[in-house]
C-alpha cells in the first residue's frame, strides 16, 4: 500500500533488501489514442510551475548489479571473487547483519581494489547503519564507486538517494538525471521518479512534471508518475486532465487497496466537479479507514471551511 502524502521514504535501488516493492502491473493497458490525448493535455503543465506539497514516497526497483565490464588489465579471477563477496554482503545487509556484510566487502576490496560495486555496496551499508559518522563515510564510498566506473549507473541512483537523505537535493537531482538518461539501465524509470520527487523538494514543479512525463514515456504503468501528476494538474486546476489520469491510476492499483492519498485526490476531483455523492462516499471511506492520516486531517480542515484552499 502506498504511504501517506507527507511521509518521506527514500528510493534505493536495493532489491536484495526487499524493502520497497514495485506495484504489480495489471493487464488493463491504456490505448494509444488515450495516451496521445493525455500526453497533449499534460504538455501544457510544463509551461509554468505551481506550488505543491510533494509526496516523497519514492520507489522504483531494478536488479542489483554486482558486476561491471571486465578490465583487460585486471585479474578476472580476482574480479569474480570480488563479485561473489559483494553479493554475499548484499545478502547479509538484507538480514541487517551489517558487521558480517562489512567483512565480506573488505574481502572484496582485498581481491580487487578497483571493483566499483563493492564501494557502492559499502556506501549502502553505511547509509543503512545511519550513524552520523557512517553517513559521512558513505559519501566517499559512493564517489569512489562512480570514479572507478562511470558506466556503473546504479551507483549514480544510489548516491542520489543518499544525497536526498542528506537534504542535498541539487546534487541528488544531478545524480538522478544521469541515471534517468541512461538507456538500457533497468532502474531508469525509478531514477526518473526519484528525479521528479527531488524537484518537488526543490519547489521546481515544472521540472518535476517533465521528469514524471519522461517516466510515463518509458513506462505507462508508473504509479508514482501518475499520482504526482494528478496533484500537479489539480494545483493548476486542470480538472478534466487530472480526472483522466486519476482514472488510469485506479486501474493500475486495482486489487491493491486504495491509499489515503488517492482517496483525497478523488475527493478533490469530486468537489471540483460538484459531484457531491462521490465526494461524500470517498470522504466517509477516508475518515473510516485512515482516521489518523494527514489526508484525513486535511479533509477535516476543508470540511470546516470548504471555501478555503486545500492544504
Amino acid at each position: 500500500m502506498m504511504t501517506s502524502k507527507n511521509s518521506y521514504q527514500l528510493v534505493e535501488q536495493k532489491p536484495f533488501f526487499n524493502l520497497y516493492k514495485k506495484a504489480s502491473v495489471v493487464t488493463n493497458r491504456v490505448t494509444a489514442p488515450k495516451c496521445a490525448l493525455l500526453a497533449a493535455a499534460l504538455a501544457g503543465l510544463l509551461l509554468s510551475g505551481c506550488q505543491s506539497t510533494p509526496n516523497n514516497d519514492l520507489s522504483g526497483i531494478a536488479p542489483y548489479q554486482t558486476s561491471t565490464r571486465p578490465s583487460g588489465d585486471r585479474n578476472l579471477d580476482q574480479q569474480e571473487i570480488a563479485r561473489v563477496r559483494t553479493s554475499l554482503a548484499a545478502q547479509y545487509i538484507r538480514k541487517n547483519e551489517l558487521d558480517t556484510a562489512q567483512r565480506q566487502l573488505e574481502k572484496a576490496f582485498s581481491a580487487d581494489s578497483r571493483y566499483a560495486p563493492a564501494y557502492d555496496m559499502m556506501g549502502v551499508l553505511l547509509q543503512q547503519e545511519g550513524s552520523r559518522i557512517n553517513l559521512a563515510k558513505a559519501d566517499q564510498y559512493f564517489k569512489k564507486a562512480i570514479a572507478l566506473d562511470k558506466e556503473f549507473v546504479q551507483a549514480h541512483n544510489n548516491y542520489g538517494v543518499y544525497l536526498s537523505q542528506m537534504k542535498r537535493y541539487r546534487e541528488a537531482a544531478e545524480q538522478f538525471e544521469i541515471a534517468g538518461a541512461s538507456l538500457g539501465y533497468e532502474g531508469r524509470i525509478g531514477a526518473l521518479e526519484n528525479l521528479g520527487r527531488t524537484y518537488l523538494q526543490l519547489g521546481d514543479n515544472s521540472a518535476a512534471a517533465k521528469a514524471f512525463l519522461r517516466a510515463l514515456d518509458g513506462n505507462r504503468n508508473s504509479i508514482i508518475a501518475h499520482i504526482e501528476l494528478v496533484d500537479l494538474l489539480l494545483e493548476q486546476q486542470r480538472v478534466p486532465q487530472a480526472q483522466r489520469l486519476y482514472d488510469e491510476t485506479l486501474i493500475l492499483v486495482q486489487g491493491q487497496g486504495i491509499s489515503p492519498r488517492l482517496l483525497l485526490q478523488g475527493i478533490k476531483l469530486a468537489a471540483a466537479q460538484n459531484n457531491i455523492t462521490t465526494r461524500q462516499q470517498l470522504a466517509q471511506q477516508l475518515l473510516s479507514a485512515y482516521p489518523l492520516s494527514d489526508e484525513a486531517k486535511q479533509l477535516k480542515t476543508w470540511l470546516n471551511n470548504p471555501e478555503a484552499p486545500w492544504k
